[in-house]
């Protein structure tokens, strides 16, 4: 999937949480973060249509997100959407810090930007369940072709 959006080039994934971090951190009000998480969401690329199948879905997310990936050059590069508009701007979230990675970067993170940017503890429990199987399936992933090399 050359072209993808996603990687910042060189920045490495500590540089690209921190900037996550100070980009939520400049909003004050939760609310105003949402929107952030919407707009991020609107920028996903395209998904296409025929490859939303049952098995790209993620399992234990109330609303449907699909998660498809591709190893190029010892990288993972994820592409996502979801037919809910917060989720789909958390696994966008997700796809820019951790896309373009290698299988054991990815695996080796504690995924810990997450509770910095307080995502978790704001969002509903059915929200935050999904946000959990959204990492575990990333993690799962990356370890699995990890496994593989």
């Amino acid at each position: 999937m050359p072209g993808h959006a996603g990687h910042d080039g060189n920045m490495t994934l500590k540089e690209k949480k921190q900037e996550v971090i100070e980009e939520f951190s400049m909003y004050d009000e939760w609310l105003d973060r949402y929107e952030y998480l919407i707009e991020l969401g609107k920028a996903l690329e395209p998904y296409p249509e025929e490859e939303k199948t049952e098995e790209k879905l993620i399992k234990g997310c109330q609303s449907r997100v699909w998660l498809d990936y591709a190893l190029e050059d010892g990288k993972l590069y994820f592409r996502a959407d979801s037919d809910a508009i917060i989720t789909k701007g958390i696994i966008s979230l997700l796809i820019s810090v951790y896309s373009g990675r290698t299988p054991a970067e990815i695996a080796a993170d504690d995924f810990g930007f997450i509770d910095q940017i307080g995502l978790r503890e704001n969002l509903s429990p059915t929200r935050a369940n999904g946000l959990v199987s959204m990492i575990d399936t990333i993690r799962t992933t990356a370890e699995n072709y990890g496994r593989e090399e």
